[in-house]
Parts: structure tokens; sequence; C-alpha cells
């Protein structure tokens, strides 16, 4: 592994987010010379102090000494791994969060959150010295910190976990930034034991920070984690950027081109150039070929008024080309985890296509420390959300009884609600674990409405692909049993059909209590919550399970394929082997095959939404692997600008990389634009990425991307 992928010193990415190793050294050798007088504020705290002030001018730093004293008081003699004080931990953690912007209580809770864990320090002195809001926290932290990341364990200490997190966010906040500090100083760990940490920082950390909305923690975790689990990928990637660093960018020219035209309409705004970090460089190289100039990063515009956004989209697609296919609108309907922005992309004469990111000041603080940026939990409203006076909690003025009351919480969003609601009912660790894991890899939500108009706002928030019979039992939880179908829109339809974003749905209940629901419907149940309550039906009701036809196939052995043929295996000679539509794996693709009726496997790959689903459901995937040599089908789209003989000149490229067309699809022009669809066979899965390069450099054509 190189440096790079275990000091973060070595990477500008990581410099630029926080504080390099040597300022970390600097700091543990003013935290060894102790406490300084009760007037002045300990040198080891300056950074924070500093870093607090630029988010809250007026925030009382006192509480922030106090707390640091006591801890660098309790934690005195202890030592890293890495050798420097252990204080150097702590307060390297409070950093990160006063970066991002968080209030006094949750840097208070955070210099303090190590101490009730590992020296002689009980709530009672934090209670004491620092009023319940603080103590509170740090008893969530502790519990938290106490977890054994072991198999065996995983699934209970995370239900605590997301317990702790439930009654307040800032726990989580305080452990993504314990988890980001540790990941960065990570390569003093065996290399096992940076795999296995790194491994459950990408399974459950990393998407609790996206659903958080802390996208600065986020990317870096992304990277870090990267770094230690592919390695080889890793290093390609930094190649790349490494050697785009070289050539010429197009971005600052279009950015120039952009604030020149904001100048001109008499729009007050803020154009910057934001670089991808690893992951994304990565992820733009798997789906769309090896970057060019302008992939490299996007370009952000930051702006005072939510008008003002759309006054700049505007002006981006009266000046520019826009890409139409690439705009979304995330202010009018803002994302699960609190992200409010306008996406889009714009085209150059020179054919560079730049994606370009529009929000205003406040949106950009959301969007880069999500509840972090919050503040308090137990304050409600916009005012919270803006940072207003009088909106930030100070250490001890919580009140007695802080534990007990009920907490307001503007930062749980229905994602969390659900997951708290349904981790009462798991009937065991397993089903816990697995419905985890499935409830975190949903990256979308929807919201759909109430025919009848109740609840709180008349809505229902679900994650994308769920059907009726997950909003029934969103909606009446168990007395959902009883639902006969249901209308969408207006329409009679079957609970087993899938909901869209800003659907009316109007369940329909049957008057016989007896009712109960069909085995059926855990084909069509997305969520946790719908899933373990039908499933406990069925068990409690066996008779209502109609007893199966035949006994279950036994389990396939290892199948080798070669994609558009039949199976040459000796123990299954005539079993088909077909590759799924949905997703055209190709090599070297990761993939799992499954049995479907008639013996046929059916082979996916590993990151299609499809496998997961049928592992939710309980069908065994069959192990599966490339042969060495293997031709392939690809279903490939070219997304271009109209003009003649295009088609002609896409043809001609791709028979020139020796690949044939097995079927072309040329739909109608919308706005100058054209989009190409091809199904293509090669002989040679390894040339795709040239094939992908040979169709991007035809004049007009502006991506070229995989279905």
């Amino acid at each position: 592994m190189s440096a790079e992928a275990t000091n973060p010193d070595a990477r500008p990415e990581f410099r630029r987010r926080g504080r390099t190793r040597l300022d970390l050294l600097r700091l543990g050798r003013a935290a060894l010379l102790g406490p300084t007088s009760r007037d002045r504020l300990p040198d080891a705290i300056g950074h924070v102090a500093e870093a607090h002030r630029a988010h809250h001018p007026d925030a009382d730093l006192s509480v922030l000494r106090r707390a640091y004293v006591l801890a660098e008081t309790s934690h005195r003699g202890q030592m890293r791994k890495s050798g420097e004080p252990y204080i150097t931990h702590p307060l390297a953690v409070t950093l990160i969060l006063a970066e991002l912007g968080a209030e006094t209580t949750t840097l208070t809770a955070s210099l303090l959150h190590d101490t009730v864990e590992d020296t002689d320090v009980t709530l009672d002195q934090v209670r004491e010295e620092f009023g319940d809001e603080v103590c509170f926290i740090v008893d969530g932290v502790t519990k938290v910190e106490r977890i054994d990341y072991g198999a065996a364990a995983e699934p209970e200490t995370f239900r605590k976990m997301l317990v702790a997190t439930g009654n307040d966010v800032r726990v989580m906040s305080i452990k993504l930034a314990d988890r980001l500090h540790n990941m960065r100083t990570l390569g003093v760990m065996r290399p096992e034991k940076q795999a296995r940490i790194a491994k459950v920082t990408r399974d459950v950390l990393i998407p609790l920070a996206e659903r958080l909305g802390v996208q600065a923690l986020k990317t870096e975790l992304e990277d870090l984690v990267f770094a230690i689990l592919h390695p080889e990928e890793y290093e390609r990637t930094r190649a790349l950027i490494a050697a785009h660093a070289g050539e010429r960018d197009p971005l600052p020219g279009i950015a120039d081109s952009l604030r020149a035209v904001l100048r001109e309409s008499g729009i007050q705004a803020e154009v910057q150039i934001r670089p991808r970090h690893f992951v994304s460089v990565h992820r733009i190289s798997l789906t769309r070929g090896e970057p060019r100039g302008s992939d490299f990063g996007r370009l952000l515009v930051l702006v005072a008024e939510n008008a003002d956004c759309y006054g700049v989209l505007g002006e981006l697609h009266t000046c520019f080309t826009p890409v139409v296919s690439e705009f979304k609108d995330f202010i009018a309907v803002p994302k699960f985890n609190l992200y409010q922005s306008l996406h889009t992309a714009i085209a150059t004469p020179e054919g560079n296509v730049a994606e370009v990111i529009v929000r205003t000041h406040r949106m950009h603080r959301v969007a880069e420390a999500g509840v972090v940026a919050l503040g308090n939990p137990q304050i409600f409203g916009e005012a919270a959300a803006l940072g207003a006076p009088g909106t930030q909690s100070t250490a001890g003025g919580a009140g007695e009884g802080y534990g007990d009351e009920e907490r307001v919480d503007p930062t749980r969003p229905g994602w969390l609600s659900r997951l708290l609601d349904w981790q009462q009912s798991a009937p065991d660790p397993d089903t816990f674990w697995s419905s985890l894991r499935a409830e975190l890899a949903q990256d979308r939500e929807i919201t759909v409405f109430r025919a009848d108009g109740g609840g709180a706002d008349g809505t229902i928030s679900l994650p994308a692909g769920a059907s009726c019979i997950d909003a029934a039992y969103a909606q009446y939880g168990e007395a959902a049993h009883g639902c006969i179908g249901a209308r969408v829109n207006g329409r009679l339809t079957s609970l087993a059909t899938p909901l869209a974003d800003a659907d009316t749905v109007q369940l329909l209940l049957a008057h016989d209590a007896s009712s109960g629901p069909a085995a059926d419907w855990l084909d069509h149940a997305r969520t946790p919550a719908a899933r373990i309550a039908i499933s406990a039906w069925l068990q409690s009701h066996p008779a209502a399970v109609k007893p199966p036809t035949a006994p279950p196939r036994a389990p396939l052995p290892m199948v080798s394929l070669r994609p558009g043929g039949r199976n040459a295996v000796a123990d299954l000679p005539d079993a088909p082997v077909r590759l799924a539509g949905c997703c055209t794996p190709v090599p070297p693709d990761s993939v799992a095959g499954f049995v479907v009726r008639g013996g046929a496997v059916t082979v996916h790959r590993i990151a299609c939404p499809a496998v997961e689903q049928m592992r939710s459901v309980g069908r065994t995937p069959v192990a599966v692997h490339w042969r060495a040599t293997a031709d392939c089908r690809v279903t490939l789209v070219a997304e271009s600008f109209g003009r003649p003989h295009l088609l002609a000149d896409l043809t001609e490229a791709i028979a020139h990389e020796g690949v044939e067309v097995i079927s072309a699809t040329v739909e109608a022009p919308v706005e100058q634009r054209v989009r190409h669809t091809y199904t293509l066979h090669l002989r040679d899965a390894t040339g795709l990425p040239g094939l992908m390069r040979a169709m991007r450099d035809v004049p007009g054509v502006y991506d070229v991307s995989r279905v």
C-alpha cells in the first residue's frame, strides 16, 4: 500500500479538509504543557476556538476551556498507538466538528466523549459541571464507544447505536467525527485490522453519514476506505488525477464565462470549481469510461436567496446549451438527508460538458455538514437551521429532567423514524441486521400523499421501490393485515403496485377482522416494518400458508459461464446461462447467479438492485465466474447533439473497433439532442473501455454510458 493510502497528509484533498499530522503534534505538545490561567484559553484549543467563532461569533468559549481542562487532566499519561498524547484525539474530533459549524454543546461533549469510558471521570461529574444536556450526549457516545464490532455482536450493538442516534443525532455526529480521525491515523494498525474497520465503516457508518447529510465526512471516509480495501483501483484513480493535473483543464474557462454572464444579468453569485474526490472519479471511470478534462470537477454557484438559484438556472439554460437529462431540482423536492440544490449540466461549443450545482449559502452549509449544521435538536424550526441568535444552546442550560422530556427533533427524517419503529419489532438479531443493511442500502426516498389527508401533513415517506403494501403498514401498522386493495391516483390497483414520488394513495381495508396477508406479499414488500409484520403474522397462522407443491431444488454447483452461450459445466451440461437484461453484466464485472424457473441460471452484476431483492426474499445465489476468455453482449447509450451523418459516423466508429451491432435505436431529437441506444456483441470484453472512448470521440457525442 502506498504512503498516500495510509498517510492522509500526503493527499491534498485531505489536507484542505482538516489539520495535518504536524498540526496535531503541535496540539499534543501544547496539551502536555497543561492548563493555563483561568482567564486565558489554552493554546491547545486555539484552533478549535478559531473554527468555532467563524460559525458562531458570539459563542461563550469558557465552557470549552473547562471541558478541555477536565479532558486533558483525566487523559494525562495516556498515549495513542501512534505515540501521540491521547488528548490529541478528542481535540482532533472536536476540531472536525467545529469546522463543520457544530454548536458549543456538541463541542463540549466531543472534548469529553472518551473521559467516562477511559478515565476515572463519571457521568455524575459531567452532569454536575456541564449540565444534563452534555451528560446526555456523553452517555450516548459512551454507549456507542462500547460497541464490539465483531460479527456476533454487530446486530445488537448497532441497534443500541441507532437508538442513541434517535434520541440525539449529535451522538452520531461525534461518532462519525471520531471514526474519521481514527481512519486518518489507521496506518499504525495491522493490515487485517485496517480492513475490518474499513469494512464496518463502508457498510454502516458511511451510509449513516450519507443519510444524516454530513457530506464532508462521508466523502473523506469513502476515500479512506477506498484506499484500504481497493488499493489497486485507488492507485489507478490517483494516477488518473495526477495525469489530469498536467493537462489543460476546461473548467476555469467555463467558470469565467459563467461569472461574466451572471455579472451582466445582475445576479450576485460566487462561482467555485469543486474537484471530485477519488471515489467520485472512480465511479465516473466505471460508468463513462476514462474521464475527460471536465469530468474531474464540477462548478458550484452560491447565491443569497432561493429565487436567485432559479435565476442562475435561467441564465445557464439561456446562454449555454443545457443537457436536459442532467437537470434535477432538489430545492423543490429535497433529498431525504436534508440536501437541497439545483443540478444541471451545460455544453460548450468546444464539446466540453460541465456539471453545475446551484444553491444558497445556507443550503451549502447544510449540504456539507448535514445535521451538524442544524444545531440543537431540541430547537424546532427554521431559526435553528439558519443559526439565528438565540438558537445555540449553552452547556448546562437544559434544566432538570432533560433526558425524560419529549424531544422535538427537526433533524429526525422519515427513514430514521421508520428504523426506530421497526427495530423494536425485529424478532431476532439476524433479522434486525439484515433489515438494517437493506434499509441503509436505499439511497432515495419517495413521498406519497394519503387520499384521506390524515396524519401530521397527509404524507407518507417511503424508500424508493416501495409498494402499496409498504404504504399500508406505514399508515396502519398491524391493521394493514386486513388491506384488500388500493387506489393510486384514483385508479383501482393491486397492493403489489410500486409507488412513485407524489402519488396519491387510498388503502382499502376489509371489515372482516380475521383476514390476513398472503404469503406472496413478501415478494412485494420493501420496508423492514412491512416484512417483519407480515412474517410474524404468517408464522402465527401456519394454516394460511400453502405448502410447497414440490421439494426445494438442491443448490447448484459453481457455474463457469460464457456470455451469450449455454453452460459447459460437466455436472449440468444442459443448464442454460442467461445474462440479466436489467444490468447487462460483462467481464470483469463481479456477478452473482440465481436459479430461475426451468433450471436456468440468470446472472446479474453484484451491484444490481435485483440481487439485493432476491436475497431479501431468501433466494440463495449460485457461485459463478467468468471464463478466461469471454465475449459479451452489452447495451450502450450515446448522448449527442443532432447533426447530419451522426448515425453513420457512430456506426463506423463501432465497426472500426471490430464490434458487431445487434440492434440500434435512435430516439426522436429533443431540443437538438439525440439519444442512440446500441446493443453490441464484443468478441473480447476487455475492449469495452476502448469502444466507449472511440464513441465519445465522435464529434457531437458528449457522453457514452452503459445501461
